[in-house]
């Protein structure tokens, strides 16, 4: 990893931005896995200008390394103002673009962040428009996946495919 790069991804987790969860959400998005402890989930809130559906605010909550936090505070920030069909179309690479190359060992963190950006993308199309996610119950927030024991975590993790 370059010198830039790192000092970016330490500026981005000295002062990351819209972390945390978003009770008013329209959408939300999670991937990881409890058991290597990497997961991040995504909330998106939309309005709508000029007649499109655009992002409106988005924020996030990772349990991962800084890379991954880095990324998603960056790639929520590069969210807002974005029309869902133009979030669609941004992978892993352009939404960690703003940190600078990443090394192949830091390259599924942008792979996570476009995976629950997709996932809460998916989520919106099933979900009525004017019913806000609310608050999940402890057990189903992010942080209640990861205490869970073991054996009550089999069947609730759910492998999203990444399109290249």
């Amino acid at each position: 990893m370059s010198d830039l790069s790192e000092d970016k991804i330490q500026q981005a987790i000295a002062n990351p931005q819209n972390m945390g969860e978003m009770s008013d959400a329209d959408s939300v998005g999670t991937v990881g896995s409890p058991e290597c402890g990497d997961m991040l989930r995504m909330w998106l809130k939309f309005s709508e200008k000029d007649g499109k559906k655009i992002i409106d605010k988005a924020s996030f909550q990772s349990f991962g390394c800084q890379t991954a936090i880095a990324v998603a505070s960056m790639a929520t920030e590069m969210l807002k103002g974005k029309t869902v069909e133009e979030a669609r179309e941004l992978n892993s690479t352009e939404l960690s673009e703003p940190l600078g190359p990443l090394p192949p060992t830091k390259i599924h963190c942008g792979q996570m962040v476009e995976g629950a950006l997709k996932e809460a993308l998916e989520q919106d199309q099933k979900e009525k428009a004017d019913s806000p996610v609310t608050a999940a119950p402890a057990n189903e927030t992010l942080l209640g996946n990861m205490n869970q024991p073991g054996p009550a975590k089999k069947g609730k993790l759910k492998v999203i495919k990444l399109e290249k």
